[in-house]
């Protein structure tokens, strides 16, 4: 009785574990979407006015399908959404917002560097992405999803990020 009580009990903990794990990953899903609602591309970030906003996923995927559920049949001022998972920085032309999950913590600082300047609202979940030249941090405080701004970081990238999103998050200021 006492085995089975113990085995019930670790099964209920990994269930409420992964179930955390899940609801945060939708939640970030739904920031990703909405980031593209109060973000300002360049012109030239788009091929022609049909372009869809392209969501790149960096290495891992920790959104799962998430993500594609989160978009499926969305648009943004007339554009619908890609989702596409890319293995390296090179495979970023066309990206619009682009992913780097905490598993790419060792080679973010290198992807961001080679993609600078390329007009991509850049999205991290790790605590030195915005110093390693991210946009936009998510992070959990008091157990819920924040997230960071770094409008430098933006500027740099020609991105316009509305005021609604700046009052959202935090503002990273650099010292």
């Amino acid at each position: 009785m006492r085995l089975a009580l113990v085995v019930l009990t670790a099964n209920l903990v990994q269930a409420h574990a992964e179930a955390s794990v899940i609801d945060e990953y939708q939640l970030k899903a739904a920031f990703l979407f909405n980031f593209a609602k109060f973000v300002v591309w360049p012109a030239t970030a788009f091929n022609s006015a049909d372009t869809p906003f392209q969501i790149c996923v960096l290495g891992e995927n920790p959104l799962g399908s998430a993500l594609d559920e989160t978009v499926r049949g969305m648009e943004v001022a007339g554009k619908s959404f890609v989702i596409r998972k890319i293995s390296e920085a090179r495979q970023t032309p066309g990206c619009h917002i682009l992913f780097i999950g905490a598993s790419e913590r060792k080679r973010s600082r290198a992807v961001l560097e080679e993609i600078k300047g390329f007009s991509i609202l850049t999205v991290g979940e790790t605590d030195d992405f915005l110093a390693n030249g991210g946009v936009i941090r998510f992070k959990l405080k008091d157990a819920q999803l924040r997230f960071e701004i770094d409008a430098d970081a933006a500027a740099r990238e020609r991105l316009k990020i509305s005021s609604k999103l700046l009052s959202l998050g935090e503002a990273r200021t650099k010292r």
